[in-house]
C-alpha cells in the first residue's frame, strides 16, 4: 500500500472534517449575532459579518469541499485496497466501503458538527478566513452545481442551497432549549408560529353558540346596557335572525354618540353600528392576522361552507395561538364546587349536570340537549348568559332551582360560575327569568 495514497486520504478527510465543522458553525450563527461580534471588536469578525451576510454562498462552498473531499478519500481509499488486495476486487472493495464508512461517519459526520454546534461562533470565524477568498476562486461554481442539483428535484421552482426543512428548524429550537440559549415559553412560542401556519380561522374562532348578540332595531341605551353588563367592547348586530350578523357595534361609538347628544339614547343600534368584515371558516389563520393588521380591523365574523354564521374571530383570539390564553388579574382557580350553605352552591359553569343532581340528591339527573350548568341555563333563558341573568329549572323530582350567572372574567368574559340555590318562597310562583 502506497504511503504517499494514504497520507493523501487523510489529508483529504482532515479537509472535509473542517468543512464539516465550518457548516455546522455557520449554520447557528445569524447576522445578528456576527453583528454583535464586530461590535464587541472580536477579531476576524469582520469577515464574519460578511460571511453571515450571504450564508447560502458560503454554506454551498463548503459543503462543495466536504462532498469533494469525501468523495476523492474514498477513491483513494479504494485505489489502496485494489493494491494491497490484487487478486480479490470483491473483498478490496468491501474493505474500502467498510473503512470509509467507518471514517465518514465519525471522522466527518459526528466529531465535526459536534464541535461546531457547540462553539459556534469560533469555528464560523475560523471558517470565514478560508471561505471568503475561496468563494472569490470558485465563482458561480456552487451555486450552479446547486440549480442543477434543484433541477432534478421533485417541486415547484428553484432554492438557493440547502435550506433547513421546519422540522429541522424545530429541532434547533428544541436544542436551544435544552441548552438553555432560550426559555421554555420561548421555544413554545416559536413552534406555535409554525403551528399558525397550518391553522384553519374555525379552529380558533368564538362559535356562534356563545355569542352575545343584539338585535339592529334595538335602541343604543340598551346596547349600552348590553356591553356593559356583558364586558364585552364589541357586539354583533344581527337582523332577521341571530344567523344574519349586519354589522359590528363598539363600545366607544355608542358613549360617543350619546356624549354629543343624549336624545340619541332612543336610536336604534343600526345608527351607530360598523359593516361587518366576513371571512370563510377555511381561512388560514395567519394570512387573516395579517390582512387584520394591514387592514387595522381587530374583528371578523366567520362565514360557514353554507354561507351561515359560524362565529367571530378576533385579533387577540389568533394571538392566544401563539402566546397562550390571554388572562387578567381577576383570573384565578376555582373549586368546582363551593358549598354556601342552605342548600345554596357556587359551581363552576362546566360542572357536569349530573354532579348538579347529586347535590340535591337526586342518583340520576340528565338532559338530552346540554351535559354542564353552563348550558342548562342557556337553555332556560333561551340565549347565552350574562352576568346577572337567572332563571329557574326544574328537577326531574319536581323541586325548583334558581340558576344565576355570576361575573364573567378572562378576555372573552365567559360565565364561570354560577349560584344554585333552590326556590323555596311559598305561596308565590317563581319568577321564571330576569337580566
Amino acid at each position: 500500500m502506497s504511503p504517499q495514497i494514504v497520507l493523501g486520504a487523510i489529508a483529504l478527510i482532515v479537509v472535509a472534517w473542517l468543512a464539516a465543522c465550518a457548516e455546522a458553525g455557520l449554520a447557528r450563527v445569524s447576522s445578528f449575532r456576527a453583528e454583535e461580534a464586530v461590535k464587541s471588536g472580536r477579531r476576524g469578525s469582520a469577515k464574519l459579518a460578511q460571511v453571515a451576510a450571504d450564508p447560502t454562498r458560503y454554506l454551498n462552498v463548503a459543503l462543495l469541499v466536504r462532498v469533494a473531499c469525501e468523495m476523492a478519500a474514498a477513491a483513494l481509499v479504494t485505489y489502496a485496497c485494489l493494491e494491497e488486495f490484487p487478486g480479490s476486487t470483491a473483498e478490496a472493495l468491501l474493505v474500502a466501503m467498510a473503512v470509509m464508512v467507518l471514517v465518514s461517519y465519525v471522522a466527518v459526520g459526528v466529531s465535526p458538527r459536534t464541535i461546531g454546534r457547540q462553539h459556534p461562533l469560533n469555528t464560523a470565524t475560523a471558517a470565514a478566513y478560508v471561505l471568503v477568498p475561496l468563494a472569490r476562486v470558485m465563482g458561480p461554481i456552487p451555486s450552479l452545481l446547486i440549480l442543477i442539483g434543484n433541477a432534478l428535484t421533485p417541486g415547484k421552482g428553484f432554492r438557493r442551497g440547502p435550506f433547513a426543512s421546519e422540522a429541522e428548524l424545530r429541532a434547533l429550537v428544541d436544542l436551544a432549549e435544552q441548552e438553555s440559549l432560550i426559555e421554555d415559553e420561548e421555544r413554545r412560542m416559536v413552534h406555535s408560529v409554525f403551528e399558525l401556519g397550518d391553522t384553519l380561522v374555525r379552529e380558533v374562532m368564538v362559535p356562534r353558540t356563545d355569542l352575545i348578540v343584539i338585535e339592529r332595531y334595538k335602541t343604543i341605551r340598551q346596547a349600552l346596557t348590553l356591553a356593559l353588563r356583558s364586558g364585552f367592547s364589541r357586539i354583533p348586530v344581527t337582523g332577521e335572525s341571530e344567523d344574519d350578523i349586519v354589522g359590528i357595534v363598539y363600545l366607544k361609538d355608542l358613549v360617543r354618540k350619546t356624549h354629543i347628544s343624549r336624545d340619541a339614547e332612543n336610536d336604534v343600534v343600526s345608527t351607530a353600528m360598523r359593516p361587518a368584515v366576513f371571512v370563510p371558516d377555511t381561512k388560514n389563520a395567519g394570512d387573516l392576522l395579517r390582512e387584520m393588521q394591514k387592514e387595522r380591523n381587530h374583528v371578523a365574523v366567520v362565514i360557514d361552507e353554507y354561507g351561515g354564521t359560524a362565529g367571530i374571530v378576533t385579533i387577540e383570539d389568533i394571538l392566544e395561538e401563539i402566546v397562550g390564553e390571554i388572562t387578567d388579574e381577576y383570573d384565578r382557580e376555582l373549586p368546582p364546587v363551593e358549598e354556601l350553605g342552605d342548600d345554596r352552591y357556587r359551581v363552576t359553569a362546566r360542572l357536569d349536570i349530573t354532579d348538579l343532581g347529586e347535590l340535591y340528591g337526586l342518583e340520576e339527573y340528565d338532559d338530552e340537549d346540554v351535559e354542564t350548568v353552563g348550558g342548562l341555563l342557556a337553555k332556560a333563558l333561551g340565549r347565552v348568559p350574562i352576568a346577572g341573568a337567572s332563571s329557574v329549572v326544574e328537577l326531574p323530582d319536581g323541586r325548583e332551582l334558581r340558576l344565576t350567572a355570576e361575573a364573567a372574567i378572562g378576555r372573552r368574559n365567559k360565565i364561570v360560575t354560577v349560584l344554585v340555590e333552590p326556590v323555596v318562597v311559598e305561596g308565590v310562583p317563581a319568577e321564571k327569568e330576569s337580566g
